[in-house]
């Protein structure tokens, strides 16, 4: 647990000057994952659009650009999608190397307002495993809000499907 984060929850939020609609498609779709990441590890994706709990896609992984784990370099996580309703919230969950998986959660809240949409990134370390607690936040609020401002130029201005 942080001192910063005592729930072990970061949110962090912004209006997006889109519908919805509009950003709901991105963050739905693995390839916007990919061109949204502020991080630089999300490089490329296997999978169709989520439509449904439980709907999976693989992502390919370069952990060398984070540069925290000097160790890991390329690898492939499997995102679970554990909530979802239609333009308003997604979140799932990752099944990588480690097992069991070590149950960390992300997600995005959008609700409709004046000039646009509040877009709430969600990263909840809640229901990880203890032994990985330690580790919470692996990206930080900075790195959130980074992203968010990725997503506000995908929703706007579209971005690139891979092939």
């Amino acid at each position: 647990m942080s001192e910063r984060y005592p729930d072990e929850r970061i949110e962090t939020g912004r209006v997006v000057k889109a519908p919805a609609d509009t950003i709901f498609a991105v963050l739905r779709d693995p390839w916007g994952h990919v061109a949204i990441d502020a991080s630089g590890m999300l490089q490329s994706v296997e999978g169709d659009v989520v439509a449904a709990v439980g709907d999976r896609f693989l992502v390919h992984m370069d952990r060398e650009s984070y540069g925290d784990i000097p160790d890991l370099k390329e690898y492939d996580v499997t995102v679970v999608i554990e909530e979802y309703e239609p333009d308003r919230l997604i979140t799932w969950s990752i099944i990588g190397r480690v097992r069991p998986p070590i149950g960390h959660r992300w997600g995005y809240r959008l609700e409709p307002v004046d000039g646009g949409t509040q877009v709430t990134s969600v990263l909840d370390w809640s229901h990880a495993r203890d032994d990985w607690k330690d580790q919470f936040p692996i990206v930080d609020e900075d790195g959130l809000k980074a992203t968010l401002g990725i997503l506000e130029r995908a929703a706007r201005l579209g971005y690139v499907r891979g092939s």
